[in-house]
Formats: structure tokens, C-alpha cells, sequence
């Protein structure tokens, strides 16, 4: 058998492990948490109105992320652990902002492990799609295709996702283009709605 050699001029990067607790989604000791409250998110709810209420009242969190500090390069693999609470504003779900990779041409894999939502996607010129998501199930976002998640549940919505090394985040063009469409609970009913008609 051949030994595998990868010359001097190459760093090597070490092998490692992470701990996590799927009942309270979350990565143990993880070196890059984010957490996104209600004040992190205006301009993307519909009602604005009633989100400056929410903020005013509890500012309560939105959405969590849980990382490890990898190296944004060709040949790593990004990953993390989201966490997407219950709730509505004005009627609308509690959603993730929402991004597109600032390396438009990756992929991303979402694994639902706890609670239930939506993944909602978008092209720049506007098209959409959306996938259901629950335990069990597996969500493929193609390259150049926006995404958030959006939980219509009565508990966290957890997933653990997977990205190349490169790919990096924008959110900036989101803020600008906005979804084409909108997650609301009515009447213990979940509407999926174009964004205009919210």
C-alpha cells in the first residue's frame, strides 16, 4: 500500500470533533455563536409595526448559529448547527434572514433534526421554490439560489448544515431583493403566500 505524501510546501489541518445536544440545539463549546434577536431583523417582516412592538416588549431571539472556526478556502467544509424559534410577528413566522452565498456558484445541505418549517429559496431574477422540513427530511439548495428557514412549529426549529469552505454569506442582496414569499399562521393554519399579497 502506498503511503499518501503531500509534500513540505502543504499545511495540514488536524482532525476534530464536536459535541452537541440535539434536545436543546445546540453545539457544545462552539467557537463562532450568533445570535440574531427581533432588533436584528427589521425590514424583513411584513408588519413592522408589530415587530418594533415585539422589540419593545422582549426583543426576544429569533435564531441562533453555532460554528466552528474553519478556513474559508477551496477543499474545507463549512458547517453548523441553526436554531430557529417559534413565534410570529404580526401573524408571520419566525424566520433567518436569509442569504446567497457570497461565492454564488455553491451549494448547501440543510438535515432537519428537530421541529418543523420551511426552507424558502430564490433566484436573483425572482423565481422561488420551497421545501418542507421536518425530522427525517433533507434539503438540497443549489448554487445561486437564496435561502432562509422558517419555523410553523411550536418548538425550535434545528437543523445542521453543510457548505464548501468558500463560500461565504451575503445578505446584503436579500435586503435589497427581499423573498418573493411569506410564511404566516392563521388560524392554527400555515399560509405560504406571495410576498405582495401578505
Amino acid at each position: 500500500m502506498k503511503e499518501h505524501t503531500t509534500g513540505s510546501s502543504v499545511k495540514l489541518d488536524k482532525p476534530f470533533g464536536v459535541d452537541y445536544d440535539l434536545v436543546q440545539g445546540i453545539m457544545k463549546d462552539p467557537q463562532v455563536h450568533t445570535i440574531r434577536l427581533a432588533s436584528s431583523m427589521r425590514g424583513h417582516y411584513k408588519d413592522a409595526a408589530s415587530l418594533e412592538a415585539l422589540i419593545a416588549q422582549s426583543d426576544p431571539v429569533h435564531y441562533e448559529v453555532f460554528e466552528m472556526k474553519i478556513p474559508q478556502e477551496v477543499g474545507q467544509l463549512q458547517f453548523c448547527i441553526s436554531k430557529t424559534y417559534p413565534g410570529t410577528v404580526g401573524g408571520e413566522c419566525f424566520m433567518t434572514k436569509g442569504h446567497y452565498h457570497a461565492v454564488p456558484g455553491t451549494a448547501e445541505i440543510y438535515l432537519c433534526l428537530r421541529g418543523e418549517g420551511y426552507m424558502l429559496m430564490k433566484l436573483p431574477a425572482g423565481e422561488s421554490a420551497y421545501e418542507k422540513f421536518l425530522p427525517g427530511r433533507m434539503c438540497y439548495v443549489p448554487p445561486f439560489w437564496g435561502h432562509r428557514t422558517v419555523n410553523t412549529g411550536d418548538e425550535p426549529l434545528i437543523s445542521f448544515c453543510v457548505y464548501p469552505g468558500e463560500a461565504g454569506h451575503n445578505y446584503g442582496d436579500i435586503e435589497k431583493e427581499r423573498f418573493p414569499l411569506r410564511v404566516f399562521k392563521r388560524g392554527g393554519k400555515v399560509e405560504i403566500v406571495p410576498a405582495k399579497a401578505g
